[in-house]
Protein backbone atom coordinates (compact mmCIF):
# COMPACT_ATOMS: atom_id res chain seq x y z
CA UNK A 1 0.00 0.00 0.00
CA UNK A 2 1.43 3.41 -1.05
CA UNK A 3 -0.71 6.21 1.16
CA UNK A 4 -0.63 9.89 -0.34
CA UNK A 5 -1.17 11.88 2.78
CA UNK A 6 -3.06 14.89 2.20
CA UNK A 7 -4.79 15.46 5.14
CA UNK A 8 -5.61 13.81 8.59
CA UNK A 9 -8.82 12.44 6.58
CA UNK A 10 -6.89 11.31 4.25
CA UNK A 11 -4.42 9.72 6.57
CA UNK A 12 -7.34 7.99 8.72
CA UNK A 13 -8.37 6.08 5.68
CA UNK A 14 -5.27 5.01 4.86
CA UNK A 15 -4.37 3.94 8.21
CA UNK A 16 -7.97 2.29 7.86
CA UNK A 17 -7.43 -0.09 4.60
CA UNK A 18 -8.06 -4.03 5.24
CA UNK A 19 -4.76 -5.70 5.46
CA UNK A 20 -4.85 -8.57 2.68
CA UNK A 21 -5.09 -12.02 3.74
CA UNK A 22 -1.34 -13.06 3.51
CA UNK A 23 -0.75 -9.87 6.05
CA UNK A 24 -3.15 -11.32 8.54
CA UNK A 25 -1.78 -14.07 11.37
CA UNK A 26 -4.06 -16.76 13.45
CA UNK A 27 -4.14 -16.02 17.30
CA UNK A 28 -5.20 -19.43 19.23
CA UNK A 29 -7.60 -18.69 22.06
CA UNK A 30 -7.75 -21.89 24.15
CA UNK A 31 -11.11 -22.78 24.64
CA UNK A 32 -10.75 -24.08 28.22
CA UNK A 33 -8.05 -22.56 30.88
CA UNK A 34 -7.93 -26.01 32.66
CA UNK A 35 -7.10 -28.08 29.77
CA UNK A 36 -3.64 -29.56 30.35
CA UNK A 37 -3.28 -31.57 27.22
CA UNK A 38 -1.34 -29.01 25.05
CA UNK A 39 0.18 -30.00 21.41
CA UNK A 40 1.75 -28.56 17.93
CA UNK A 41 -1.41 -27.23 16.29
CA UNK A 42 -0.74 -28.72 12.87
CA UNK A 43 -3.46 -29.86 10.18
CA UNK A 44 -5.55 -32.61 11.10
CA UNK A 45 -4.54 -32.20 15.20
CA UNK A 46 -6.96 -32.34 17.67
CA UNK A 47 -5.59 -29.15 18.97
CA UNK A 48 -7.46 -26.82 16.85
CA UNK A 49 -11.06 -26.85 17.18
CA UNK A 50 -12.07 -24.69 13.78
CA UNK A 51 -9.66 -25.90 11.30
CA UNK A 52 -7.40 -23.46 11.20
CA UNK A 53 -3.36 -23.60 12.31
CA UNK A 54 -0.95 -21.69 13.75
CA UNK A 55 1.84 -24.44 13.96
CA UNK A 56 1.63 -23.39 17.75
CA UNK A 57 2.33 -25.48 21.04
CA UNK A 58 -1.35 -25.13 22.81
CA UNK A 59 -4.37 -26.99 24.41
CA UNK A 60 -7.30 -27.29 21.82
CA UNK A 61 -8.09 -23.92 20.49
CA UNK A 62 -10.10 -22.05 17.89
CA UNK A 63 -8.27 -19.04 16.06
CA UNK A 64 -8.46 -15.10 15.90
CA UNK A 65 -7.83 -13.43 12.82
CA UNK A 66 -4.60 -11.00 13.90
CA UNK A 67 -2.19 -8.58 12.78
CA UNK A 68 1.09 -8.53 14.21
CA UNK A 69 3.58 -5.88 14.86
CA UNK A 70 5.65 -6.06 11.97
CA UNK A 71 2.81 -5.39 9.72
CA UNK A 72 1.12 -2.69 11.76
CA UNK A 73 4.73 -0.84 12.00
CA UNK A 74 4.68 -1.79 7.90
CA UNK A 75 1.43 0.76 7.75
CA UNK A 76 2.34 3.22 9.89
CA UNK A 77 5.75 3.57 7.73
CA UNK A 78 3.43 3.23 4.84
CA UNK A 79 1.43 6.42 5.79
CA UNK A 80 4.23 8.30 7.99
CA UNK A 81 7.72 7.27 7.87
CA UNK A 82 8.43 9.89 10.84
CA UNK A 83 5.71 8.35 13.19
CA UNK A 84 6.86 8.10 16.63
CA UNK A 85 6.12 6.60 19.93
CA UNK A 86 6.33 7.52 23.68
CA UNK A 87 6.26 5.69 27.19
CA UNK A 88 4.10 7.51 29.48
CA UNK A 89 7.23 7.37 32.18
CA UNK A 90 10.35 6.40 32.41
CA UNK A 91 12.56 5.02 35.33
CA UNK A 92 15.51 5.67 37.10
CA UNK A 93 17.55 4.42 34.19
CA UNK A 94 15.63 6.23 31.10
CA UNK A 95 14.13 3.41 30.09
CA UNK A 96 10.17 2.93 29.78
CA UNK A 97 8.43 2.36 32.93
CA UNK A 98 5.99 -0.75 33.47
CA UNK A 99 3.18 -0.18 35.59
CA UNK A 100 2.54 -2.56 38.92
CA UNK A 101 0.76 -4.85 36.92
CA UNK A 102 3.72 -4.79 33.69
CA UNK A 103 1.67 -2.93 31.53
CA UNK A 104 3.16 -0.14 29.26
CA UNK A 105 1.42 3.06 28.48
CA UNK A 106 2.47 4.94 25.19
CA UNK A 107 1.51 7.62 22.94
CA UNK A 108 1.99 6.82 19.10
CA UNK A 109 1.79 9.89 17.14
CA UNK A 110 1.30 10.23 13.06
CA UNK A 111 0.92 11.99 10.85
CA UNK A 112 0.83 14.72 13.79
CA UNK A 113 -1.98 12.89 15.45
CA UNK A 114 -1.48 11.19 18.81
CA UNK A 115 -3.18 8.65 20.50
CA UNK A 116 -3.10 6.56 23.15
CA UNK A 117 -2.39 2.55 24.01
CA UNK A 118 -1.48 0.12 26.25
CA UNK A 119 0.32 -3.22 26.16
CA UNK A 120 1.52 -6.16 28.41
CA UNK A 121 3.74 -9.46 27.74
CA UNK A 122 0.83 -11.56 27.90
CA UNK A 123 2.45 -13.48 30.69
CA UNK A 124 6.22 -13.64 29.27
CA UNK A 125 9.29 -12.68 31.25
CA UNK A 126 12.45 -10.94 30.93
CA UNK A 127 13.32 -9.59 27.13
CA UNK A 128 10.75 -10.96 25.46
CA UNK A 129 8.51 -9.45 28.53
CA UNK A 130 9.64 -5.90 27.22
CA UNK A 131 9.04 -6.87 23.67
CA UNK A 132 6.21 -8.11 23.51
CA UNK A 133 4.59 -5.33 26.04
CA UNK A 134 6.02 -2.79 22.98
CA UNK A 135 4.60 -4.34 20.72
CA UNK A 136 1.33 -4.85 21.89
CA UNK A 137 1.17 -1.40 23.06
CA UNK A 138 1.62 -0.45 19.50
CA UNK A 139 -1.15 -2.73 18.23
CA UNK A 140 -3.42 -1.29 20.81
CA UNK A 141 -2.54 2.81 20.00
CA UNK A 142 -2.82 1.93 16.55
CA UNK A 143 -6.06 0.37 16.17
CA UNK A 144 -7.22 3.83 18.11
CA UNK A 145 -6.41 5.29 14.74
CA UNK A 146 -8.20 2.37 12.98
CA UNK A 147 -5.74 0.23 11.97
CA UNK A 148 -7.11 -3.54 11.87
CA UNK A 149 -10.01 -1.99 13.35
CA UNK A 150 -12.43 -4.61 12.02
CA UNK A 151 -10.09 -7.75 13.34
CA UNK A 152 -10.33 -6.19 16.53
CA UNK A 153 -13.89 -5.56 16.54
CA UNK A 154 -14.46 -9.22 15.70
CA UNK A 155 -12.43 -10.15 18.84
CA UNK A 156 -14.73 -8.43 21.01
CA UNK A 157 -17.51 -9.78 19.90
CA UNK A 158 -16.38 -13.42 20.09
CA UNK A 159 -15.26 -12.03 23.90
CA UNK A 160 -18.74 -11.28 24.46
CA UNK A 161 -20.34 -14.22 22.89
CA UNK A 162 -18.19 -16.32 25.54
CA UNK A 163 -19.86 -14.02 28.28
CA UNK A 164 -23.08 -14.81 27.16
CA UNK A 165 -22.65 -18.35 27.10
CA UNK A 166 -21.19 -18.74 30.10
CA UNK A 167 -23.61 -16.88 32.08
CA UNK A 168 -26.55 -19.05 30.20
CA UNK A 169 -24.77 -22.24 31.31
CA UNK A 170 -24.97 -20.96 34.85
CA UNK A 171 -28.77 -19.86 34.73
CA UNK A 172 -29.42 -23.34 33.56
CA UNK A 173 -27.17 -24.73 36.43
CA UNK A 174 -29.59 -22.27 38.70
CA UNK A 175 -32.97 -23.68 37.50
CA UNK A 176 -31.82 -27.20 37.79
CA UNK A 177 -34.03 -29.36 39.28
CA UNK A 178 -31.57 -31.25 41.28
CA UNK A 179 -28.01 -32.21 41.66
CA UNK A 180 -27.49 -34.93 39.92
CA UNK A 181 -29.06 -32.71 36.63
CA UNK A 182 -26.77 -29.26 37.87
CA UNK A 183 -23.51 -32.30 37.78
CA UNK A 184 -24.59 -32.86 34.03
CA UNK A 185 -25.09 -29.35 33.05
CA UNK A 186 -21.62 -29.32 34.04
CA UNK A 187 -20.25 -31.91 31.87
CA UNK A 188 -21.96 -30.28 29.19
CA UNK A 189 -20.38 -27.05 29.93
CA UNK A 190 -17.32 -28.69 30.19
CA UNK A 191 -17.32 -30.72 26.99
CA UNK A 192 -18.55 -27.15 24.86
CA UNK A 193 -15.41 -25.31 26.57
CA UNK A 194 -16.78 -23.30 28.98
CA UNK A 195 -13.57 -21.66 30.87
CA UNK A 196 -12.78 -22.90 34.66
CA UNK A 197 -14.45 -19.45 36.22
CA UNK A 198 -17.94 -21.21 35.13
CA UNK A 199 -17.04 -24.53 36.05
CA UNK A 200 -16.12 -23.01 39.09
CA UNK A 201 -19.71 -21.23 39.39
CA UNK A 202 -21.94 -24.41 38.49
CA UNK A 203 -19.49 -26.76 41.42
CA UNK A 204 -20.40 -24.05 44.24
CA UNK A 205 -24.32 -24.52 43.18
CA UNK A 206 -24.03 -27.92 43.09
CA UNK A 207 -22.04 -28.16 46.55
CA UNK A 208 -24.91 -25.30 48.15
CA UNK A 209 -27.66 -28.21 46.33
CA UNK A 210 -26.31 -30.89 48.06
CA UNK A 211 -26.01 -28.78 51.48
CA UNK A 212 -29.44 -27.93 51.53
CA UNK A 213 -30.55 -31.53 50.61
CA UNK A 214 -32.22 -30.75 47.27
Amino acid sequence: MTAEIVGPESTLRALREPFKPEQIDKLPKILSRDDKDRGKCTPGSKYTADGHTCNGYHARAVHLDYVGHAQVTARLLDVDPLWTWEPFAIDDRGLPALDPNGGLWIRLTVAGMTRIGYGDAQGKNGPNAVKEAIGDALRNAAMRFGVALDLWSKSDLGAAADTHAAREWVIEAQAAENVDAIREIWKQARAAGADVDTLDKITVLATERMDTGA
